[in-house]
């Protein structure tokens, strides 16, 4: 597994300068890209934020 394959919070955080709370809480809400549990942490797939970024900046 490609470790820069998936992000955390932090990471998105630096890519995006959105908090990572703001991250964290959107995946508690179901709201943002999809993400999920790997063992006990929230990642999200770099591709999938890619593509969600691209339709969020598409639609504005």
């Amino acid at each position: 597994m490609d470790r820069s394959e998936y992000l955390n919070s932090t990471d998105l955080e630096e890519l995006t300068g959105t908090p990572s709370s703001t991250w964290r809480y959107w995946a508690h809400i179901g709201s943002g890209p999809p993400s999920f549990k790997l063992g006990r942490r929230r990642v999200w797939k770099k591709s999938t934020v890619l593509s969600w970024l691209a339709a969020q900046e598409a639609d504005a």
